[in-house]
């Protein structure tokens, strides 16, 4: 990925840079000039107007899903940092910048193994009963994709599926669930499915529907321990803050901490986004990278 300059008054591309603009909290940025209108701009590259230095701001959101709070982290800021940000603050930049990533991450072609595996895992947020579905490819524990929502209805769960069979491609030749009824109906909207029982079915299913029932199987291993790892973080957490989206935000931002930050022993102490996507080159500061590489045009 690399980046294609724009006029913002003209949409020239006949660009030049222009001198260095000093700001007070986060350094020096880059100034460029349109050489078509003469218009001086500096390039969003996702902190633009942000009155706090983008080191600070993903190493909270950072410290929020490896276990903190958010008034935790407002007190860690408080001790280390001149400039002190409110707790409420920082769930919005975790809002914020869990959006903008997402709209990246969302749409990547991964390299998967042939096994993807789909569970359910169940949350009560304001004393509703709802659901978080996820589906993680088994060779590169990666989670391809993945929702938060208040019902498994057969459209829901058809919502995460067509997710990652958009990711996957047609690399994926076994489904693993478990004994949810709707799994069927879904897997033949999603993976063109079919039936061995249905006698018109003349042609050959492309993948095979693998159902696992805890009582007769036993669990599916991969799966439950991607959702301990999840449960570790969010059973500590108020009802994910009252309403339905910021609790899809949130569990979204697990969904990117735990592919792209969170190292894992299984796959020899490497993130599974290293193994799914060997090409996407991260920094250290992961989180930052992400930000910055959704501000890019792919060109």
């Amino acid at each position: 990925m690399k980046q294609e300059i724009i006029c913002e008054k003209c949409n020239g591309k006949n660009i030049k840079k222009d001198g260095i603009r000093e700001t007070k909290n986060r350094g020096k940025v880059q100034r460029y000039k349109c050489n078509n209108c003469s218009y001086r701009f500096s390039i969003d590259d996702g902190f633009w107007k942000m009155k706090n230095h983008e080191d600070k701001i993903t190493s909270c959101i950072n410290m929020y899903y490896a276990g903190m709070s958010l008034r935790k982290i407002q007190e860690h800021l408080q001790m280390f940092n001149v400039k002190n940000s409110h707790y409420s603050t920082i769930y919005r930049w975790i809002i914020r910048y869990v959006d903008i990533i997402s709209k990246l991450t969302d749409n990547l072609q991964i390299q998967s193994g042939i096994e993807l595996m789909s569970d359910e895992m169940e949350y009560h947020r304001l004393g509703e009963q709802n659901w978080f579905v996820d589906v993680m490819d088994t060779e590169t524990r990666f989670m391809v994709s993945s929702d938060y929502m208040k019902s498994r209805t057969i459209e829901n769960l058809t919502k995460v599926l067509k997710k990652s069979k958009s990711a996957t491609g047609e690399q994926v030749k076994i489904i693993t669930t478990d004994g949810l009824q709707g799994y069927p109906r879904v897997l033949k909207k999603t993976f063109s499915l079919q039936s061995p029982y249905h006698a018109s079915s003349r042609t050959k299913s492309k993948i095979i529907h693998n159902v696992v029932i805890a009582s007769e199987r036993g669990f599916n291993h991969k799966i439950e321990r991607l959702h301990n790892t999840i449960r570790d973080r969010t059973k500590i957490m108020r009802c994910f803050h009252g309403s339905l989206e910021s609790a899809k935000a949130i569990m979204k931002g697990m969904e990117i901490y735990y592919n792209f930050v969170r190292k894992h022993k299984g796959i020899n102490n490497k993130t599974p986004s290293e193994e799914a996507l060997p090409e996407l080159a991260l920094s250290n500061n992961k989180w930052l990278s992400l930000i910055k590489l959704s501000k890019l045009d792919k060109t």
